[in-house]
C-alpha cells in the first residue's frame, strides 16, 4: 500500500510545521503541504473576529463560527481533490473538536491510503515554544496540548518533547515508503 496523504494532529507549537517541511525533504517524492494555518490566513479579515468565523481568544481560546465551517469543509475537500488527483500531501491539522475533527477528514479522504499521525508535545514545552514564536495568544498550547488527542486514533505518534523534527520525520518517513 502506498500512502497518499499524511495527516499530522497536533496542538498548537507542538512541531508540526517542522515535522511537515523536514518530511518534504526526507521523503523521496514530492509532497505537498496543506497546513490549517494557511487556510485561516487566507481568510479574510471579516472572518477573523467573534461571529461566523474564527476568534481566537487573549487567554489561547478558539471560537469557530459557521461561515468557517462551510469554507473549512471546501478547503478539506480540495486537499482531498489534489491527493485523488495524485498529488501526495501532508495535512497539518489541529482536531480542536478531537474524533469530532478527524470525522470529516476521514470522509473526504475515503478511498486514499492515509497514516494518521499524532503529534505530542508536552504542555509546558509547548508552551515555551508559544512564547518564543510570540505570534500566538499565551495559553493556546497548554489548552490544546491534550485536547486535540482525546479520542483520535492514530497509526504512528511522536512526541517533540524531547524529539527534533527531523528525527520525528524519519519516524514517519520510514512508515510512509
Amino acid at each position: 500500500m502506498t500512502i497518499q496523504v499524511i495527516v499530522l494532529n497536533g496542538g498548537s507549537s507542538s512541531g508540526k510545521s517542522g515535522i511537515v517541511r523536514c518530511l518534504q525533504a526526507e521523503l523521496p517524492t514530492p509532497w505537498l503541504a496543506a497546513a490549517i494555518d494557511t487556510f485561516v490566513d487566507s481568510l479574510p479579515a471579516s472572518l477573523r473576529s467573534a461571529g461566523e468565523g474564527i476568534e481566537f481568544a487573549e487567554d489561547g481560546g478558539v471560537t469557530i463560527g459557521e461561515e468557517f465551517r462551510k469554507l473549512e469543509a471546501a478547503w478539506r475537500e480540495g486537499v482531498a481533490a489534489m491527493a485523488g488527483a495524485g498529488a501526495r500531501v501532508i495535512i497539518d491539522d489541529v482536531f480542536l473538536g478531537g474524533p469530532a475533527s478527524q470525522e470529516p477528514w476521514r470522509k473526504a479522504l475515503t478511498g486514499l491510503h492515509v497514516l494518521w499521525v499524532g503529534v505530542r508535545c508536552a504542555s509546558e514545552v509547548a508552551e515555551a515554544r508559544e512564547i518564543a514564536r510570540g505570534d500566538r495568544p499565551r495559553g493556546m498550547a497548554a489548552a490544546q496540548a491534550e485536547k486535540v488527542h482525546r479520542g483520535v486514533s492514530y497509526d504512528l505518534e511522536v512526541d517533540t518533547t524531547h524529539m527534533e523534527s527531523l528525527a520525528c520525520a524519519r519516524t514517519i518517513a520510514a512508515q510512509a515508503t
